[in-house]
């Protein structure tokens, strides 16, 4: 029996910022913009997503002229559920993270 391990906090965040975007699809490079982490990282956590059913991808069907076209992600019920149940609750109202949030942004200094 498989033993049900959190996810780690970059792949709680793309969890996470696919939920936001509800049935709409996101390209990777935006996550990856949006998230502030290395397509190294990104992609990965995508693929691994995708073989456990909490992703569904696609690829573009319209790509602008002179452009490849590019592969599509967004959650499935079962992501949904999972982003949910990961998600870090909102702070309580002074706008200070909740204790033990990740930093997942670079930092700028």
């Amino acid at each position: 029996m498989a033993r049900a391990r959190r996810p780690s906090p970059q792949t709680a965040a793309v969890l996470t910022t696919l939920a936001e975007t509800g049935a709409d699809w996101s390209h990777g490079y935006d996550l990856c913009r949006a998230l502030g982490l290395k397509a190294g990282t990104v992609y990965p956590i995508l693929i691994r997503l995708f073989e456990r059913g909490l992703v569904e991808t696609s690829w573009e069907t319209d790509p602008p002229r002179g452009r490849p076209a590019r592969h599509l992600y967004r959650l499935t019920t079962a992501g949904a559920e999972l982003a949910r149940s990961v998600a870090v609750p909102a702070p309580a109202g002074d706008g200070a993270p909740a204790p033990g949030a990740a930093r997942l942004a670079p930092r700028t200094t």
